[in-house]
């Protein structure tokens, strides 16, 4: 599925017309229009908007994976080597 699938999907789920959402990004309906269908890619401003109307995830839109969060195991992991790096960095 690709960003205008999506943003159409987003938009048709929250029962808004194209002319809504784009008056409220500001743009004007027909150009909204291609960034549904594929022919016109939004500005990184237009994107923001787009997201904010729709509450969007941006790295849902663009494909990209989510970062996990650090867990709290992995921190307490991360913690200890650094205190080894810096203890035998230390002593040389």
């Amino acid at each position: 599925m690709n960003i205008g699938e999506k943003i159409r999907n987003a938009r048709e789920d929250m029962d808004l017309f194209q002319s809504q959402v784009a008056e409220q990004i500001p743009m004007n309906q027909s150009n909204y229009s291609k960034i549904e269908r594929g022919v016109q890619e939004p500005s990184m401003e237009q994107l923001r908007r787009i997201c904010q109307i729709l509450k969007l995830d941006p790295a849902y839109l663009l494909g990209l994976d989510p970062l996990e969060p650090v867990s709290p195991k992995d921190r307490q992991l991360l913690a200890e080597t650094k205190a080894l790096i810096k203890k035998y960095k230390g002593d040389k």
